[in-house]
């Protein structure tokens, strides 16, 4: 029968899987996006699963390479209150660990121009966000390097870290504007102006 150890072992090992089918049948009966924010399964632990900084999903130390699997549990995701990150189901939820955020913004479409633009975002496990009062811009500046670190919020509480190239896109439809008193360089979308950084600390 084998000893407890090897007994949790093996469930630990299989849970991905279970969570796969759970997500796959919660998914096509939502015909979308399980509705995670409904259900309060009981806590069953953490699992050995890592999301990385530049969106890889790792399991037990091996990057997931399946784009299909991937994309399943992204819609199982939750980030809860307690700033942790979960796959829920129905009946489980597991914590995983996320090294930044949860998603990479792979992509940038934009329309119009200035106060009257509007820029949707693509990860890379296929959400699409419209930035704007739902869905804002942020940008994170660290105090000893210097490295800006944009982010856009995806869905509930999961946003996605803008990869460099997006970035540098970003910041070509950039523009100066009033903001508290200062002024400020940022970008506009969906009728929102969101604040990068103050013109008088630019460096570029």
């Amino acid at each position: 029968m084998g000893s407890p150890e090897d007994k949790g072992a093996r469930e630990r090992t299989a849970a991905p899987s279970g969570l796969l089918a759970a997500a796959e049948s919660e998914g096509k009966k939502a015909r979308g996006l399980p509705p995670v924010h409904l259900w309060n399964p009981e806590f069953c632990g953490d699992i050995d699963m890592r999301i990385a900084r530049d969106g890889t999903w790792f399991y037990m130390g091996t990057p997931i390479g399946r784009e299909r699997l991937v994309r399943l549990f992204s819609t199982i995701l939750r980030h809860d209150e307690d700033g942790k990150y979960y796959l829920v189901t129905p009946v489980e939820k597991v914590g995983i660990k996320v090294d930044d955020a949860p998603f990479l913004a792979v992509a940038m479409s934009g329309e119009g121009t200035a106060r009257d633009q509007t820029l949707t975002f693509t990860t890379n496990v296929g959400d699409v966000t419209v930035a704007g009062a739902e869905h804002p811009i942020r940008f994170v500046v660290d105090t000893e390097t210097g490295e800006p670190a944009p982010y856009v919020h995806v869905r509930a509480r999961l946003e996605a870290l803008i990869n460099r190239a997006v970035f540098y896109d970003l910041v070509e439809l950039g523009t100066e504007e009033e903001h508290e008193g200062k002024r400020w360089f940022g970008i506009w979308s969906g009728g929102v102006f969101f604040p990068f950084m103050p013109v008088e600390e630019m460096a570029f």
